[in-house]
């Protein structure tokens, strides 16, 4: 009997076998489409702000790709991923305010106006449209760097650890701040 495995596995390793001594770059989505993710957002970002969209809009879409450049150019740091994640996330809430706000304006536009708003409002929405999914991938490439599953605020522990003596008799037994 004949068995074929695909090229990218040795004969000895099963698919997702993690005690296999290969690379763990060959189950990671590939390097380019964080890339692609950058500059498809950039794209249409620019288209988005070329008619009617605010400062504000820019400022804070452009920032944060600047921070996913900042995630492709340090391909070890967890640090540059998780914050390019928290910042896709905010500007999903801050471009639907931007929408919420801004959108009216098109009533005020004239007719030649109006395919410009139509063509950048187009990609402004598109791009609030594949935000979730891009950060999906960006949180999965999150993982592959060594980020936790799990974000856990700990303040019980991090409040008692202040007050540990040695002493049963100490005055901050029982004690909260």
């Amino acid at each position: 009997m004949l068995c074929i495995l695909p090229r990218s596995l040795p004969i000895h390793a099963a698919p997702f076998d993690t005690s296999s001594p290969r690379d763990a770059t060959d189950r990671t989505i590939p390097f380019y489409s964080h890339q692609a993710i950058v500059g498809v957002h950039w794209l249409l970002t620019v288209w988005g702000c070329m008619a009617w969209l605010p400062s504000s809009f820019a400022w804070g879409n452009f920032s944060v790709l600047a921070v996913g450049v900042w995630a492709i150019a340090h391909r070890d740091s967890v640090d540059a991923v998780l914050l390019f994640l928290v910042g896709m996330t905010v500007t999903i809430l801050t471009d639907m305010i931007h929408f919420g706000i801004y959108y009216s304006l098109s009533e005020l536009a004239s007719e030649k106006g109006r395919d410009v708003f139509r063509f950048s409002a187009a990609a402004a929405i598109l791009s609030l449209l594949l935000k979730p999914a891009s950060c999906f991938f960006v949180y999965q490439m999150y993982r592959e760097r060594g980020g936790d599953y799990n974000i856990n605020f700990d303040l019980e522990t991090s409040m008692d650890s202040r007050c540990t003596t040695d002493s049963a008799d100490s005055a901050f037994v029982g004690r909260r701040y």
